[in-house]
């Protein structure tokens, strides 16, 4: 892993940070909540995945 990755994934968890945020905003219930936070979590590190198989 080299400096750039860090940043990457820095800034997606960062993302992820702003995303948990806004639906913590929205006043959802816990359960609907953590399946929507699961949901962004599993886009993120998909599209991080993506990212990093078609850059090698």
């Amino acid at each position: 892993m080299n400096q750039f990755d860090t940043v990457q994934l820095i800034s997606l968890l960062g993302f992820l940070v702003l995303a948990v945020g806004a639906l913590a905003g929205q006043r959802l219930q816990w359960k609907k909540g953590l399946v929507m936070a699961l949901t962004w979590a599993g886009l993120f590190v998909l599209v991080f995945l993506f990212v990093d198989l078609v850059r090698s």
